[in-house]
């Protein structure tokens, strides 16, 4: 696969100020001077990983993803170009927005804009958190992930999977298709969710301690509705997060733990637990929806489930082994 990490992600917001306290004073993001209509903010050495366009509120804006080298770009452009998705070279000026060598833009089937490119600066001077934080997990991991809420699943599997070279990690067919995808070692960059609609669902950044996130939660809290989903662990990538309200309608997942994944050996496979081992109580849902998901839960409780600990030894009782051999 030529696409090896979600580099950017752009939205459009009105909603600036809202935007700025919540990116840098709960998420700990650093803030980057820019165009009086555009916040830009920092994760890591790279320039830029959010960027925020207050000329409107469409929501997502595009998905920035990287490739190696020009030759990969390239290559990654005639494919799609043989396939008839129709591809734009990314003018000098858009490139240096991005603070990228070289970019393409295209759209998906279902109208999101992509942009593929290779060459990102770094930034000179170190990043500087907006709240004390350890940092963000992303170097050749990338941002984080992205979700997206879609109204029919399959042009796009074709499209991620077949065009992009995305890989398949896991998915689930019912109540809906849902299904995640990998380009490096975090278990997915990418999922989309067959809800139907066609929204952002929300998008992940992972940090560098299990502290930063608890005491983002506590920060989370004294903002009267921010906690969107409470503090839980996710099923599939073994992510320890919770989810927030952002100004813009969709969630942002902030978490620590998340699985690696050799994409040389891993397989696909369908997974049949709820998305969560426990908590990640969706405080947003209608009374029934949230039993649903809660009864999931209490059943993957009830079976025992568990992420399995690697530093720690088989427990020589055969039942438990093959409870955690089938996670």
């Amino acid at each position: 696969m030529e696409i090896t990490a979600l580099g950017y992600i752009g939205i459009k917001s009105s909603q600036a100020e809202q935007w700025g306290r919540m990116a840098t004073e709960l998420l700990g993001m650093q803030r980057v001077d820019r165009a009086a209509s555009v916040q830009a903010y920092r994760m890591d050495d790279r320039k830029q990983r959010l960027i925020v366009d207050g000329s409107g509120d469409g929501g997502l804006a595009v998905m920035g993803w990287e490739v190696g080298d020009g030759a990969a770009l390239a290559r990654l452009a005639g494919r799609l170009d043989d396939n008839g998705v129709k591809v734009a070279r990314g003018s000098q000026a858009l490139a240096d927005e991005r603070h990228v060598t070289e970019l393409i833009c295209f759209q998906d089937p279902a109208g999101n804009t992509i942009e593929v490119f290779w060459g990102a600066a770094v930034a000179s001077d170190p990043f500087r958190p907006g709240r004390p934080i350890s940092g963000f997990r992303t170097g050749p991991l990338g941002m984080g992930h992205v979700v997206l809420n879609v109204e029919d699943v399959e042009p796009l599997l074709r499209f991620y999977r077949d065009l992009l070279g995305f890989q398949v990690s896991d998915f689930g067919l019912t109540p809906y298709k849902l299904y995640f995808f990998h380009v490096n070692g975090r278990h997915h960059s990418f999922a989309m969710v067959g809800s139907g609609r066609r929204t952002l669902h929300h998008f992940m950044v992972e940090l560098g301690s299990l502290d930063d996130v608890g005491q983002g939660y506590d920060l989370a809290q004294l903002d009267d509705g921010r906690v969107a989903y409470t503090l839980g662990r996710h099923t599939n990538d073994h992510m320890t997060s919770f989810y927030v309200n952002t100004p813009s309608g969709f969630f942002i997942e902030y978490g620590w733990g998340g699985r690696l994944i050799d994409p040389a050996t891993w397989q696909p496979h369908e997974t049949f637990d709820g998305p969560s081992l426990w908590g990640h109580e969706r405080l947003y849902l209608p009374d029934e929806q949230r039993k649903r998901m809660r009864d999931m839960r209490l059943s993957a409780a009830a079976r025992g489930v568990r992420v399995p600990d690697p530093r720690v030894p088989p427990l020589n009782c055969a039942w438990l082994d093959a409870v955690i051999a089938q996670e």
